[in-house]
């Protein structure tokens, strides 16, 4: 039985190895027991090293959650607003005497605890030193004070000073020494130091204090303002700074260590431009608030004294049992105690995660010892800061090692047109209905060629393509497998298995077409395990999509009919039956990391299987390859390619069989020759006509003329590609209204009304289509040219 995914994914042999049965609540009960143990003893390692602390700071509160939220869950948008500017009277002076201060949030006046003006401006000079009174608080005195941090240049240059409500202004204070007043209660209304306005939802006291502000003549004016809004990850609401009392974790020895494993090479980050990121934020990190107020998560480990005034006292232990036992210790056996009711941080628990799974504290585990440290990790480059930074501190600190050599960060997936999925804009992709309609394997094959770290566009023109591609695959398989000789047939598999191509001279032996592919595979694997090992799983895909369609579905399986429908010697079949298997089945290897499901059917229904395929090796590298070989194959395929194009150009029905004369050196023809059947087949030529000689034929002028290379040539006869007086018509009647077309553009375009008139893109637009006709004219005109001499060639 195959259980739910439990924390990211489903590992039923390591829950068994923890004592689990298959049933899936006992699973899930024992993995959350495990991983709430190591949580536990993290927290209390953490805090006995002097690493966790609980104090009043700035946190980021969510009104709607009533919860700290972590600097990294808020998201700052650019959001049209208002700013206010407001008359701050200054004590002692005249009515006229006032500070004009411009704000955005006008109702944290309340927890106003000084004004600040720049020293160097000269405007406000002969106030620093005096007081200034808070407006609708009574006649509250600030004191007005001088900060190089005031921005002389945003608003009036005045600064009001609400510790309890801005991040920048509970620095500012802590540096000066000013108090901390808070107006805020946890729901977002705001409380008695607001006077009358107590009990107000804030964007509600804002509305009611600007109008009192009017009335009372305090109110300057008010205009449009944009500011980045801070907003939470979770809920969306705006979030509101505050000072609380939370757990802490100090970040900066944990840092260190991570910088270090980065800087010495222990960890690398892929794609590099990451390592700069990670850099700078573990350089510039803050103490982690790992405090939520929510009902949902692991308890902090915990235990108050009941009784006592101050939560300052209290005991950090593993459980209940062991809390009381320390409380006892410390306070006596009549002691009671009660468990904080904060739960951690959902990323404390996370970045735990790999080496809590594996039996961690306990490091003899036989998990812990063979899954830890692990090779890679893989994952969106959204929670390099969230995740994988603090796993990989976490890993340092409480095993010693680095818990990955890698981190391969790839893209977000976006919609078609860049845009981040919402159900606000309905252009959510539903995974499951993706499935359902296109695929596993070409989802999976689609979002694997995504650039690492760039986002992706994810659009039904490109899983369209993939599902396109995994049928192709499909298709190619069974081609495969209808050709390949009945299992009872021993002789005949016998001479399959007879072939090794993984030694030079057996390759030497293979024919042209065969030597090519198999050399091209090699190729392929050399290049793919490279990228694999780079991580470059783009570049694996493209590169594997492209030999398995351009080279081996497009051009060698259409090559080996003319071996297996060979009417000769069964060895011709045999070898072409020997290569197909081999260059399939290695493509299925290639491919399985992408597209596991329709790889794998493919490879079971395959003779002699005696493993899955994903347990099956990798190909081999520096296998042997021809590169002469690929170069005359090349040749050939060039050859195909010119003759194909001739047959279209004049519009030649694909069932007909036309003659050619390849004309080449003697070298060329040595090897081109012997592929007169693969020739014949690919450009549809009449096998009985097809001539190779070293000096054009003497119809030279009545045929078309084909330069496929250098040294290289073809001659088709025109009398067997097209009746040549029906052409002629044809193409006389097609070049005047060709003629009339253009006429027509150029005469618009010698207007002076319409070139001077007309938009210019419009105008750019005829003179490009009148390029155009003059184009395609001269050609038709040269083809004409080209039947008439045929014509009086033959008179």
């Amino acid at each position: 039985m195959s259980s739910p995914n439990v924390y990211g994914g489903t590992i039923t042999k390591q829950i068994k190895r923890l004592g689990a049965s298959c049933d899936w609540s006992r699973e899930r009960f024992t993995l959350d027991e495990q991983l709430s143990r190591a949580v536990v003893e993290a927290f209390v390692r953490l805090h006995d090293k002097g690493l966790i602390y609980q104090g009043s700071y700035m946190v980021n509160w969510s009104p709607n959650l009533q919860t700290a939220v972590s600097d990294l869950e808020v998201e700052y948008s650019e959001e049209p607003g208002t700013l206010y500017h407001i008359k701050y009277r200054v004590a002692g002076g005249s009515r006229d005497d006032y500070l004009t201060i411009a704000t955005t949030r006008p109702e944290t006046l309340f927890g106003d605890v000084a004004v600040a003006v720049n020293p160097k401006d000269d405007r406000y000079a002969k106030y620093i030193g005096r007081q200034a009174i808070v407006p609708m608080t009574y006649g509250r005195h600030v004191p007005i004070i001088s900060d190089k941090y005031v921005d002389m240049e945003f608003g009036t240059g005045v600064l009001k000073i609400s510790p309890g409500h801005d991040h920048n202004d509970y620095l500012l204070a802590r540096k000066l020494g000013l108090p901390i007043l808070n107006v805020m209660n946890k729901d977002g209304t705001l409380n008695e130091v607001a006077g009358l306005f107590c009990g107000l939802d804030r964007f509600e006291a804002r509305k009611k204090l600007w109008s009192d502000l009017e009335e009372t003549g305090l109110a300057v004016k008010k205009e449009p303002h944009t500011s980045r809004v801070p907003r939470s990850q979770r809920g969306g609401e705006i979030i509101e700074p505050l000072v609380s009392k939370q757990w802490f974790v100090s970040m900066e020895p944990l840092a260190e260590k991570a910088l270090q494993a980065v800087e010495k090479g222990q960890l690398t980050i892929v794609p590099e431009r990451f390592e700069k990121i990670y850099n700078h934020w573990l350089s510039n990190i803050k103490d982690w608030c790992i405090s939520r107020q929510l009902w949902w998560g692991h308890r902090i480990p915990v235990w108050y004294i009941a009784g006592e005034d101050s939560e300052e006292v209290y005991v950090v232990a593993r459980n209940a049992d062991e809390a009381l036992q320390k409380a006892q210790e410390q306070y006596g056996k009549n002691v009671e105690i009660y468990q904080d009711p904060d739960v951690l941080d959902t990323w404390f628990s996370s970045a735990l995660w790999p080496f809590s799974t594996l039996g961690w504290p306990d490091v003899s585990a036989e998990d812990f010892n063979r899954f830890y440290p692990t090779t890679m990790l893989e994952t969106g480059h959204d929670i390099l800061f969230f995740w994988v930074a603090r796993m990989v501190m976490m890993g340092i600190e409480f095993t010693g090692t680095v818990p990955f050599s890698y981190v391969y960060l790839h893209g977000l997936i976006r919609d078609s047109q860049g845009r981040k999925m919402s159900k606000t804009l309905g252009n959510v992709i539903d995974p499951i209905d993706t499935i359902g309609e296109f695929g596993t394997d070409a989802l999976r094959f689609t979002l694997a060629l995504g650039t690492a770290g760039q986002d992706l566009n994810l659009s039904t023109e490109r899983l369209t393509a993939n599902k396109a591609f995994t049928n192709k695959l499909w298709n190619a398989g069974k081609f495969v497998l209808q050709n390949l000789p009945n299992q009872s047939d021993i002789s005949a598999w016998e001479a399959i298995s007879a072939y090794k191509f993984d030694r030079e001279e057996a390759l030497l032996r293979l024919p042209l077409p065969e030597c090519w592919v198999v050399s091209k595979l090699h190729l392929l694997i050399d290049a793919v395990t490279a990228s694999y090992d780079k991580f470059f799983f783009g570049d694996v895909g493209r590169e594997t999509y492209d030999f398995f369609w351009g080279d081996f579905a497009d051009w060698y399986i259409e090559t080996s009919k003319a071996r297996l429908y060979h009417k000769g010697s069964h060895s011709i079949a045999s070898v072409a039956q020997a290569v197909l298997l081999y260059v399939f089945d290695n493509i299925l290897r290639l491919l399985h990391p992408f597209m596991p499901f329709v790889t794998e059917e493919l490879w079971q229904a395959l003779p002699n299987r005696k493993e899955a395929l994903m347990v099956s090796p990798w190909p081999r590298t520096s296998l042997p390859r021809q590169i002469h070989s690929i170069k005359k194959y090349e040749n050939l395929q060039t050859l195909t390619r010119a003759i194909r194009n001739a047959r279209a150009e004049y519009s030649v029905e694909p069932v007909k069989r036309i003659s050619a004369s390849i004309v080449a050196s003697s070298d060329v023809i040595d090897y081109i020759s012997k592929e007169k059947e693969v020739i014949a087949l690919l450009s549809r030529l009449d096998l009985d006509h097809v001539h190779f000689t070293e000096s054009p034929p003497g119809d030279a002028n009545q045929s078309v003329h084909l330069v496929a290379g250098e040294g290289l040539e073809a001659y088709l006869p025109l009398a067997d590609m097209v009746d040549i007086s029906a052409e002629l018509q044809r193409l006389s009647k097609r070049l005047s209204k060709m003629q009339t077309e253009y006429d027509g553009l150029v005469s618009r375009l010698n207007s002076p009304k319409f070139v001077e008139k007309a938009p210019e893109d419009v105008v750019r637009g005829v003179r490009e289509k009148a390029e155009e006709a003059k184009e395609k004219i001269t050609l038709t005109k040269n083809r004409l040219a080209f039947l008439q001499s045929t014509v009086l060639v033959s008179e």
